[in-house]
C-alpha cells in the first residue's frame, strides 16, 4: 500500500526496506533487502540507497532497487569481511559509493541528507544476556531525507536517543519490533514528543523475534494525537 505523505510517496516492502517517490521524480530506497522481502522485486528506479549497518547491507537487494547511474550511501563501518553472508564490498558494487558518518549533513542533488547515531545503550533493554548491546556505538546510523520540501527519519537500529527528540520530521519510519531495537511503547512516547507529520512503523513481524502488536500501537500513538498508519505491504 502507498502512503502519501504531501509531495512525496511511501511504501514499506517489508523489513527495513521503505520506498519515497517524491513529486519531481526522485526515488530514495532506505535499508533494501534480506529476509526475502525483494525475491519478487526488481524495479532498479532507485536514484539514491540508504545502508544504514551490517544486518541491513544486502548487495543483491541494492540491485534489485538501484538504477545505473544511483548513488549508494552507506555507514563507514560496513564491511562484508565481518559479514558472513556476504562477500562483496560496498565499493565493489556497480554504483558511485559514499561512506557516512552518524552525525554528517550534506546535499545529494536535489535532496537534502542527514545522518543520526544509531546504537543500544550498554546495560539497557536491548542487550544480550550478559548486558552487551545488539548494536554497538558506531557500527550504524539513522537516515533522514528530505524530498520535495518533505523530511522522511528512518532512525536505524536503536534505542530511543536524545537527538531524536531535537529532530523535525515529517514522515516518522520508526522500528516497532523490539528484541534488538525500540519497541512500539519507546516509539509511542518517542512520536509524542517528536510531533511528526505522521508515523509509519517498520522493522516489525519479519521473524518471531520482531513480532509486535502494531493495532496496539496505532491505538496507543493515535491517542497521543499524533497521525499513524499501518502500510501490510
Amino acid at each position: 500500500m502507498t502512503v502519501r505523505y504531501g509531495a512525496i510517496d511511501v511504501d514499506w516492502l517489508g523489513y527495513a526496506t521503505v520506498r519515497l517517490e517524491g513529486e519531481t521524480g526522485a526515488v530514495v530506497y532506505m535499508d533494501p533487502g534480506r529476509y526475502g522481502v525483494l525475491d519478487d522485486y526488481d524495479a532498479r528506479d532507485g536514484d539514491l540507497v540508504l545502508v544504514s549497518h551490517d544486518d541491513h547491507y544486502d548487495p543483491e537487494g541494492i540491485r534489485r532497487v538501484a538504477h545505473e547511474d544511483a548513488i549508494v550511501v552507506i555507514h563507514e563501518a560496513i564491511d562484508a569481511n565481518e559479514i558472513d553472508r556476504v562477500d562483496e564490498q560496498p565499493e565493489d558494487l556497480p554504483y558511485e559509493v559514499e561512506r557516512v558518518g552518524a552525525d554528517e549533513s550534506f546535499v545529494l542533488g536535489p535532496l537534502d541528507l542527514y545522518t543520526t547515531p544509531a546504537y543500544n545503550e550498554p546495560g539497557g533493554p536491548y542487550t544480550d544476556e550478559d548486558g552487551t548491546p545488539y548494536h554497538h556505538e558506531g557500527e550504524g546510523c539513522g537516515f533522514g531525507v528530505t524530498i520535495d520540501g518533505v523530511t522522511a527519519f528512518w532512525p536505524g537500529d536503536t534505542d530511543v536517543l536524545p537527538v531524536h527528540e531535537e529532530l523535525a520530521v515529517d514522515v516518522f519510519l520508526p522500528p516497532i519490533g523490539g528484541a534488538f531495537t525500540m519497541d512500539r511503547h519507546d516509539v509511542a512516547a518517542l512520536a509524542e514528543t517528536m510531533d511528526p507529520g505522521f508515523v509509519l512503523p517498520i522493522h516489525y513481524d519479519t521473524f518471531e523475534a520482531l513480532e509486535t502488536d502494531a493495532e496496539a500501537f496505532v491505538v496507543d500513538v493515535a491517542t497521543r494525537g499524533v497521525p499513524v498508519v499501518l502500510d501490510d505491504n
